[in-house]
């Protein structure tokens, strides 16, 4: 049997599509991450590949520039947020693949000082920061937009010390922007997630903000409606399974159960 020409034409661009279809499923997942997630999730990335999985790309900045780019049309895989408002942003917009949305992590707020640096500071009603400022800045990731920062701006404004320190915050555009400001030297002091700090040598916690100044700092995860990879559902669940979370509390966060939204 004789193929003719426009039938070989047609099965020489099927045979191309499903090449590419292929090539493209088998590229590793893409996951958009907050900043304060770098050591633990590549140490789960690390995990998930010594499984005989393609390790995922991973790509962190502050969760309010990632989901800029998620609402642009920006492709990827899974997202990760350091909140639940810049989560609730990209699934209003059609963004989350539905059912895929959980809470998995928690995190606390801490009041980071350069290691060589001497002295805690009691975080309550009223305390003098300004004062222990001196002529410094407060390092902060911006209160405006930025998990961290808003976090921080809201404990700072349940303690009546906001107003005090508002005019002196130095800001970052992420997390870890804020908490290099403290490495430098170049802010005395800069408000981060615990774990930010216990990851960097350069820093030392100089107190820790109580748990009611603030809502509950928690991570959600979500598989991008777009997604088409076949290992990014699967890499979510690892995350969120009981392995995942240890790599997390290894780190310093706090896993819970996960929580469907």
């Amino acid at each position: 049997m004789r193929l003719t020409s426009r039938c070989l034409s047609l099965l020489l661009s099927l045979c191309a599509a499903v090449s590419l279809s292929a090539a493209a499923s088998a590229k590793p997942p893409l996951v958009l991450a907050a900043a304060s997630l770098q050591e633990s999730l590549n140490a789960a990335a690390d995990a998930w590949a010594a499984k005989h999985h393609e390790r995922p790309v991973l790509s962190f900045a502050a969760s309010s520039a990632l989901a800029k780019q998620i609402d642009a049309g920006a492709p990827a895989d899974l997202f990760i947020s350091a909140d639940e408002p810049w989560m609730d942003d990209i699934q209003k917009n059609g963004f989350v693949a539905p059912g895929t949305r959980v809470s998995f992590l928690g995190n606390t707020l801490v009041l980071a000082a350069p290691a060589a640096s001497k002295g805690d500071i009691a975080i309550r009603p009223g305390f003098p920061l300004a004062k222990v400022l001196g002529d410094g800045k407060l390092a902060m990731a911006d209160p405006d937009s930025v998990p961290a920062g808003k976090y921080g701006k809201a404990a700072l404004t349940a303690l009546g010390v906001w107003p005090s320190v508002q005019a002196r915050v130095v800001r970052g555009d992420s997390v870890r922007a804020a908490l290099a400001f403290v490495e430098r030297g170049e802010a005395p002091y800069g408000i981060v997630y615990g774990t930010d700090a216990l990851s960097s040598k350069a820093v030392r916690i100089a107190g820790v903000f109580p748990s009611s100044s603030h809502v509950p700092i928690t991570y959600p995860i979500a598989r991008l409606a777009g997604s088409t990879n076949r290992d990014a559902e699967a890499f979510r669940l690892f995350l969120i399974s009981a392995q995942g979370r240890a790599i997390f509390r290894h780190y310093g966060f706090l896993p819970h159960t996960p929580q469907a939204l």
